[in-house]
């Protein structure tokens, strides 16, 4: 048995489900374009998991992939189109969108990628121009 926090999320019809377990090694916001693109909206919430810590629970089959960039694999529901997580191969972990996972407190610490925000927010948080310097960024912090 394992005291580790759960969080259960699924795709817009819920035909896949995922099960995250611990915490988040991060959560936040990125503004990139490619990310913009992908959730059509002006911001991505984010909550970084190490690979392990993510789990499909039901529904794999439906699960599709979209790889634009060495950076990220996208996974969604074939069925509906609802997005799920996106890998990050290159940092190791996985990204599963903060909305899939109603559950968890959501509290983000960063905005990455705030060089190309189409939504400038005044949150105190951290803006980093691309990302941090720890994940092969630039580390150069913008203005809000």
């Amino acid at each position: 048995m394992t005291d580790q926090a759960s969080y259960k999320g699924k795709c817009f019809c819920g035909m896949v489900a995922i099960e995250v377990r611990g915490e988040p090694v991060a959560m936040g916001y990125c503004h990139c374009n490619s990310c913009r693109e992908w959730s059509a909206g002006p911001i991505n919430a984010f909550t970084l998991w190490t690979q392990g810590a993510v789990h499909v629970t039901k529904g794999g089959e439906h699960m599709e992939a979209y790889q634009k960039s060495d950076t990220s694999v996208r996974k969604f529901c074939e069925l509906c189109g609802g997005h799920l997580l996106t890998e990050h191969p290159l940092w190791g972990v996985t990204d599963v969108y903060a909305a899939v996972i109603p559950s968890l407190r959501y509290t983000p610490t960063l905005h990455v990628n705030y060089a190309e925000t189409v939504f400038r927010v005044k949150d105190g948080l951290p803006k980093f121009k691309d990302m941090p310097a720890e994940m092969g960024g630039s580390g150069e912090l913008l203005p809000e």
